[in-house]
């Protein structure tokens, strides 16, 4: 029998789901009876406030008895730039930054405006693809910080991790820019490269990646048989198609013999909201709450599960701190409506929720409009949600990216050597020290390494070798998941019950 029948039983009916209008492919949400919200974090930032001002050369507003007089100063600002400033000024120009300074007023990583290149980037980021590196990025006290690479992004082969801080794109800093302006710097067509100042740590001096743009296909769901009849799933964000992309993937499992499960939202960085409830209704039952919209004036609206629970097989939950947004709501439904056990690391912690609007220039604005809590009213905005059994990966799994195109070789020092180094102790080969000298015994262990996979051995770190240093070291890390192997473990007591 099927784990799940599909999702025309789950709450997809047309009374309770639509389409937000003149927003094509933007969201699909659903009808509650106190809000319309969308949860979106492919771009883990947002916003703006309505503005009534009109274009031209003409005044904006003449303020007359019947207009609203805590727009007056805003006005007369306005009127006064547009008819004595020394050159002439684009009035569109002059309202939108009116419009984004105040958005940015509100102190809100996750309220911003975007004019109509950075809309169009920010409607195609929840499309079936996009041309880019594939990470998803945020804003955090004037810099641009990773939330998390997408799975088999050019960003994860590229070694880029949550937490990272992109300096500077193509040379120019990034400092004080919104995530809407630095993601017009990081796309481009698929086969363009770009280059991304790298800092990683408080210590570490920062470092140069060089990564090649390609189409990003937005397949969000990943499913494998492990060991002992127990399969892994790993969701890598909520788009459009995801809750009906993982009822696929766990039927076909069923079928190979599935008995227990782990879901993976390591590196989740979020999305759809309505796709985060259908899928936590498969594992809560039916009228158990997911999670608590609360307003302004502290009213409470909780969002219960609208259908029966349709997974009965034992589950483990996997997390860290890139799992964000719609992956807390799924964890945190899950672990408090019907006690299932999460691993790994602390999560990302955003505990706001984002509506989207369109304007008919082709702009966009986004704007925090309600807090969400856990279904035991926790606000896990700022703390993220701590796992049952907290379990870090190994150490090198944070090791640096290692640049192919420069070489490092004997004679030489650097922060990248040190790397290599630490990479190839990881990967087996005896070195006395990693102090970042590239000494004999450096270039001996290279040599090495370079023999074992059939590349020339000129005891050099650079191109082909580099990359399959990497390579290698993923590969391992893949091999020796500490946190997978955990949920593994608490899953097969969990099976015995």
């Amino acid at each position: 029998m099927k784990v799940v029948k599909g999702l025309s039983n789950e709450v997809n009916n047309d009374e309770e789901k639509q389409e937000v209008k003149d927003k094509p492919k933007l969201i699909k949400m659903k009808l509650f009876p106190f809000i319309m919200l969308v949860f979106i974090l492919v771009f883990v930032t947002a916003g703006i406030t309505t503005l009534a001002l009109s274009f031209g050369d003409e005044k904006a507003v003449n303020v007359g008895t019947n207009e609203r007089s805590e727009f007056s100063k805003l006005y007369k600002a306005y009127d006064s730039l547009n008819e004595n400033y020394f050159q002439e000024i684009d009035s569109g120009e002059l309202i939108n930054g009116a419009i984004n300074g105040m958005l940015d007023s509100l102190d809100d990583p996750y309220s911003d405006y975007m004019n109509e290149d950075e809309a169009a980037n920010f409607h195609q980021s929840i499309s079936s693809s996009f041309e880019g590196i594939g990470a998803e990025i945020t804003e955090q006290d004037g810099q641009i910080v990773i939330v998390s690479p997408l799975k088999g992004s050019p960003a994860e082969d590229a070694g880029l991790q949550p937490n990272d801080q992109i300096v500077s794109v193509d040379g120019k800093s990034l400092q004080g820019m919104s995530s809407s302006e630095a993601v017009l710097l990081i796309r481009g067509e698929k086969g363009s490269k770009v280059e991304l100042e790298i800092a990683r740590g408080g210590n570490s001096e920062p470092m140069n990646v060089t990564i090649t743009r390609d189409t990003i296909p937005l397949e969000t769901v990943y499913g494998e048989m492990l060991e002992d009849d127990i399969a892994k799933v790993q969701i890598t964000s909520f788009s459009e198609n995801t809750a009906q992309e993982l009822v696929d993937v766990l039927n076909d499992l069923e079928e190979k013999g599935m008995k227990g499960l782990v879901l993976d939202l390591r590196q989740n960085p979020g999305g759809l909201l309505d796709q985060a409830i259908e899928i936590s209704s498969l594992f809560v039952p039916e009228g158990e709450i997911l999670f608590q919209i609360e307003d302004r004036n502290g009213n409470r609206e909780a969002v219960q599960a609208p259908n029966g629970k349709q997974m009965e097989t034992p589950l483990v939950v996997v997390i860290d701190e890139g799992s964000a947004s719609a992956s807390e709501i799924l964890a945190a439904a899950v672990h408090e409506s019907a006690d299932v056990s999460l691993v790994g690391k602390k999560s990302f912690g955003k505990g706001t929720v984002q509506r989207a609007q369109d304007f008919t220039d082709g702009s966009n604005m986004k704007f925090t409009t309600e807090k969400w809590l856990t279904p035991d009213a926790n606000w896990i905005h700022e703390k993220g949600i701590e796992p049952d059994y907290e379990v870090s990966l190994p150490e090198y799994a944070s090791l640096p990216y290692i640049n192919p195109e420069k070489p490092l070789k004997k004679s030489e020092s650097s922060s990248q050597i040190k790397a290599a180094q630490q990479m190839l102790e990881a990967l087996e080969y005896e070195l006395d020290k990693n102090d970042g000298f590239f000494d004999e015994e450096t270039e001996a262990a290279v040599k090495a390494f370079q023999k074992d996979n059939e590349l020339d051995e000129t005891g050099v770190i650079e191109g082909e070798t580099t990359v399959k240093l990497m390579e290698a070291l993923r590969e391992k890390l893949l091999e020796n998941d500490t946190q997978i192997k955990k949920a593994i473990e608490v899953l097969k007591e969990e099976m015995k019950k």
